[in-house]
This record gives structure tokens, sequence and C-alpha cells, in this order.
């Protein structure tokens, strides 16, 4: 790997969260983390982008309703079906929700243009491993399924999510390739988890490395998944899939001092060798969550617009339903 140095933009990040004197998120209970990551929403992202719609809904689930909510993005004629992207958050499938990402999910809307959908899945540990998955896969068919009464196109859907929520994203491609649908035209992966037993040596080498450290994210592991066992399962660590033959396109987006960047760049690597068209962009300097600070960091932009672009042209190919 060639040398790299912190962003700028990251070192302020970094030195925001330090002089905050806010706890190591391995000290904290799940319902204290989530209140402190959602305090940092005021200080790191930028104001909310207006859309053309927002309306608050809910999916049917395995274990009851599952909320959603769809952002439309501008312009947004009343009679067409735009493309549909359905988000899942990051925040380590214990932390985040609707609103941790919603100012992303209405810059993402307004970006491609298209209508985004983000589904607050389970958290842990009230709800352990596979209850976000199941939520996940349930809220993706039941989109679908419903397209026509939410003004969308099924045959322009893609996934789409920030680190544990790209883990989602690329569980839910597997899952619905393996059951009939429905098929994803792209899956964008951001700063994706792909493997639980975290043994990469980007978790080594950034280890302290915050906002997310290596303690941090055994925090959240433990957290989610009901026993080490749980590791092995696709479900969980879709770097060990089977197969990962015939999903669908895809974008990563990856942080050089992300602890979590080389599993990134394996999944990657092993979605290539399966034959998928595979495009890796790799952001030099930064770190996990990046695309979350835009108020700060003046990468988020630019992950955001690069998504938006790839989205757009995955949808001008599923035109007319081809």
């Amino acid at each position: 790997m060639p040398a790299d140095k912190l962003h700028p933009d990251a070192h302020r990040v970094c030195e925001m969260i330090i002089a905050s004197g806010r706890p190591p998120i391995e000290t904290l209970t799940p319902v204290e983390a989530r209140a402190v990551y959602l305090a940092s929403k005021a200080i790191l992202q930028p104001d909310p982008e207006a859309v053309a719609e927002v309306a608050d809904l809910s999916a049917s689930g395995p274990a009851g309703s599952i909320p959603l909510r769809l952002y439309r993005g501008r312009p947004a004629a009343q009679t067409d079906a735009q493309p549909v992207v359905v988000y899942f958050h990051g925040g380590g499938w214990v932390i985040g929700d609707l609103e941790s990402h919603d100012q992303l999910c209405r810059a993402l809307a307004n970006a491609v243009p298209c209508t985004v959908i983000a589904v607050d899945y389970r958290r842990a540990p009230e709800h352990k491993f596979p209850a976000a998955v199941e939520d996940a896969i349930a809220a993706t068919r039941w989109i679908a399924d419903n397209a026509d009464r939410l003004k969308v196109d099924a045959n322009r859907l893609a996934v789409a999510g920030d680190s544990a929520g790209g883990n989602l994203s690329a569980v839910v491609s597997i899952a619905v390739r393996d059951s009939g649908g429905p098929a994803p035209v792209l899956q964008f992966l951001i700063y994706p988890g792909t493997d639980m037993a975290m043994q990469s040596a980007s978790i080594s080498r950034h280890a302290e490395q915050l906002p997310l450290t290596r303690k941090g994210m055994q925090w959240f592991v433990d957290h989610y998944l009901r026993s080490p066992q749980d590791v092995q399962d696709w479900r969980a660590s879709p770097l060990r899939a089977a197969s990962l033959r015939g999903l669908p396109p895809t974008l990563i987006i990856t942080a050089s001092f992300d602890p979590l960047c080389d599993e990134g760049e394996a999944f990657a690597k092993a979605l290539a060798s399966a034959g998928v068209p595979v495009e890796l962009e790799r952001f030099a300097g930064q770190i996990h969550g990046f695309i979350t600070m835009g108020r700060i960091v003046a990468d988020a932009q630019r992950a955001t617009d690069l998504g938006a672009a790839r989205l757009r042209a995955a949808f001008a190919g599923k035109r007319g339903g081809a």
C-alpha cells in the first residue's frame, strides 16, 4: 500500500472528537451510544436539502412493521415512477436510525435524481443477528411489491448503505439472487463490513484510528452477533458466501484510514473474481464514516456525487424494464 497521510479534514474531525471529551463507544451502553451518535449530526453534517416529497411508511416484516422513510428527489413529475434506492443506514447494527442518515438520503435522492427509501431495521442488542438481515430483505421485497403505489420503478431498484448498511446491502443482494428477486441493478457499498472475523491487516493498522477503533468495532460485533459461530454465516460475513456469482454491478467506496478498509477491498476483489462488474474507489486519507461528515469533510460530497453518477448510469440501463 502506498504511503498515505490523514486528510486535513479527517484530522480536524478527530481533533473535534478528542476535544469534545466523548468517551470511547465501548465504554457506553447502546442507548448512550445512540444519543452521542445522533448528537454529532448537527456538528458534522450539512443542512438537509429540500426534496420533492418526504413520507414515513412501514413495510411488513417478519417481526411486525418495519419503519421506512421515502425521499423523492427533485425534480419529480407526479406521473413518473422514479428509480428507487433502498438505503440501509450505518451504525454497527446498534446505533443510527432514520434521523442519523436523513441528510445523506436527501442529498442522494436529489443528486441522482431518484426516490430513496431508508429502512429502519431492528437494531442490536435488543434484536440480535439475523434480525437486521431479515428486516432488510423483507423491506426490499415489500418496496418492489408495492412499487406502483410508491410511484417507483421496481425494474430500476438499487441497494445502498454505509458501514453496517453496506454489509446489509451486500447480504440483501445475495439473498434476493438466491430467492428469485427483486434483482438490484447496482449495489452501492460505502466502507462496508464484510467479514466479522476482524482479522484484516487494516484492523490492526488503524486499531486506534478515530472514530472507529478496533475496540469499538469489537463492541459492535459483540452486541450484534449471538455467538462466535455467527462469524461464519454469510448473512453476517458476506465475504464468506459460497458464491458471489450473479450479483449486481457494484460500487465500493473505502477509506484508507478505516479499520474496515481491507475487508471492503477484499470483497471488491472477490466480486471481480466471481465475474461481477465492480468499481472500487479508495478515498485516500479518509476515515470511517466520512460520507456523513460533509460539514467538515469535503470528500463527503465527492463520494455522494460518485455514488449518484453510478446509480444514474445503472438506472439508465434499465429503462423500459429491460
